[in-house]
């Protein structure tokens, strides 16, 4: 399905939508590894994204599970719940394409996934606390690092929704994955940072973790697209240099959403009007989750 691209986006907006975890059926069988043929390391960057969406988005759900008995506002706990469910609906399928299409294809993961079950179960994980208020406190600062890492998988969602992966000949079956799951990141991106504030985490509580999350997620892609290109037995084991050269050269052919973006989505951030609202389009999410193949595989 080739997506809507911003100049056909319709100009209604549905308004506040009921968040609700959608079933998808996804069949594996065949997919390839580069499921952009031209486009084997832009391919292996979004591939890198199965490494670390399954435990990040666990430890979303944990958290806000954790939040919830504390939430008496109605609103925000019925988003929260939608945004569990959805978030735990993207954790299990790609866990599946780590599973199905690159273990399976004969990858090993498990050095990559140890690394990120430690940094997303211990580092960001809970803690023992010796009082109440310290044991909310670092709530607190989860909750504000969550927001920081939704504005990023909104912008992403909103990129993948408008970028022409049909040119790239991309995969059917991966194209819709990250469509259906960007359209949803689009659909409950205000959550988040909805909660964080609920919750008390005022301007500096919510931008200083930028600094932080922004070069980390960097970071933490380019190590997994490394890793993946390291177990790929098609690519040579370049080094990080004409990697990186690599990437641009990806994202100058429209492969990757480009760094000068990336940067000043990030940037926004730091606006003290900044509303999550300003990315990305909910009647273009919606639209594209209504027609979601593997959305509408489960349905039939």
């Amino acid at each position: 399905m080739k997506p809507r691209g911003k100049t056909e986006q319709s100009s209604a907006d549905p308004g506040a939508v009921s968040l609700q975890a959608r079933n998808v059926r996804f069949d594996w069988t065949g997919t390839p590894l580069h499921w952009m043929p031209d486009e084997p390391i832009a391919s292996h960057v979004m591939n890198s994204l199965n490494l670390l969406l399954p435990e990040g988005e666990r430890m979303f759900c944990q958290t806000f599970n954790e939040a919830l008995p504390m939430v008496r506002d109605e609103k925000v706990r019925e988003d929260m719940i939608g945004f569990i469910g959805q978030e735990s609906m993207h954790a299990e399928t790609h866990n599946e394409v780590l599973n199905q299409v690159l273990a399976g294809q004969g990858i090993d993961v498990e050095p990559y996934v140890r690394q990120a079950e430690f940094l997303f179960r211990k580092a960001a994980g809970p803690r023992p606390a010796r009082t109440e208020q310290a044991r909310r406190q670092h709530l607190v600062e989860r909750l504000a690092i969550i927001a920081c890492l939704e504005h990023f998988f909104a912008f992403l969602g909103d990129w993948v929704l408008n970028a022409d992966l049909e040119g790239k000949n991309a995969d059917s079956r991966m194209a819709d994955l990250y469509r259906w799951h960007g359209a949803e990141e689009v659909e409950h991106r205000h959550v988040a940072h909805d909660v964080a504030v609920y919750f008390g985490a005022g301007y500096l509580r919510r931008a200083i973790p930028m600094l932080l999350v922004f070069p980390l997620f960097i970071v933490l892609v380019a190590r997994g697209t490394k890793f993946l290109v390291t177990a790929d037995p098609s690519l040579p084991n370049i080094g990080y240099f004409r990697l990186t050269m690599k990437l641009f050269g990806a994202m100058w052919r429209g492969a990757l959403p480009g760094v000068p973006s990336l940067l000043w989505s990030a940037l926004s951030t730091f606006n003290p009007r900044y509303s999550p609202e300003s990315v990305g389009s909910t009647s273009q999410a919606v639209a594209y989750l209504a027609t979601s193949p593997a959305a509408k595989a489960i349905a039939s």
